[in-house]
Parts: C-alpha cells; structure tokens; sequence
C-alpha cells in the first residue's frame, strides 16, 4: 500500500531520511522557499520535513510520496493533502527537483497518486491548483487528467505581491480513469 508504480518507470514511496538532499536541493530555489510554510534551508530541515510526512502518513491525514527514478534518487514529491471525508475530496499538490523538470516525473506521480486516491482510499474528487504565471504546473495538471474549473483571483500572496491561482478538478468517474 506505501509503493506505488508508474508505467514511466518510476516508483512513489514514503519520505526517508536518505532522501534529504533531495529534498534540500529541491528547496534551493527562491520560488520553492516562498511556496512553503516552513522554508528547508539546510539538512536539518530537510529531515524535519520528512519527519513531518511520516507522521502526517501515520496519523492517516496527508499522504506524501517521494518519486524515485532508476537510480534510486527521489526526483519529486506527490501529496494527498487535506482529506475530506464527509465530501470524499482532497488536494492534490506535487514538485520536483530542478534536474527532473521536463521528464515527466510530476504527471506520471499524479496519475498515480491519483487512481490510488480513487481506487484504495474510495475518494471522488480531487482538486490542485496553480498560479496562472506557472504553465508548467499547468502542463502537469491537464497531462495528469485534471480539467480546468476556474480562475480563483488574488489567492495566494508571496511578499507583497498577490496571485491568481487555475484550479483544475480529476473526478473519480472521469473518463480518463477507465483508459
């Protein structure tokens, strides 16, 4: 039930504490920082992070996968985040580290995430949202099965500066889901 397996080639599992460089080096950049409640700046940061996922995943509230290529080095990370269970709904958020961009890493763990939000923990909607300047989160949304619902203005503020984020939604009787 932890691992889960893409036709891509690459295997989503629970965090661990190996996998903090990755996550440290998926936190270096500026626009990752600013994204996150609690910035990862160096390797202890970067265990308490993991260290948070595993007790999320234990506690049954947010599921949080490292996506591992080939070589055995987490590329990414695919979250459940926020079940509902009165509403049978949850929100779906991913990244990857900069050398992973463009390789599919992000779509491939969504759909992933995904069937398995559907089929094992018997949820019907999924939502994930992404600022409008972010095509490429875009591209992993619409690749991942999510269609574009609407604009929620102003959402998100970094600084000073306000967001528009798109919210995408994937239903679980989706005609993607029976491919």
């Amino acid at each position: 039930m932890d691992e889960l397996t893409t036709p891509e080639g690459f295997l989503l599992r629970p965090w661990l504490p190996t996998d903090a460089p990755a996550v440290l080096r998926a936190f270096e950049p500026h626009e990752m920082d600013r994204q996150t409640d609690r910035p990862v700046s160096d390797l202890a940061g970067a265990l308490v992070w993991i260290a948070e996922r595993t007790r999320e995943r234990g506690a049954r509230t947010d599921y949080s996968w490292a996506v591992v290529g080939e070589e055995g080095v987490a590329l990414g990370c695919v979250a459940l985040q926020d079940l509902n269970r009165i509403h049978d709904r949850a929100w779906v958020s991913y990244w990857t580290t900069e050398s992973a961009r463009g390789r599919g890493v992000a779509s491939a763990g969504v759909r992933a995430v995904a069937r398995w939000a559907f089929r094992r923990q018997g949820l019907y909607r999924l939502e994930l949202g992404h600022r409008t300047d972010n095509h490429a989160s875009c591209r992993v949304a619409r690749r991942a099965g999510f269609a574009a619902e609407g604009i929620e203005r102003g959402k998100l503020r970094y600084g000073r500066n306000r967001y528009d984020i798109e919210r995408h939604a994937r239903l679980a009787d989706d005609v993607v889901n029976f491919d």
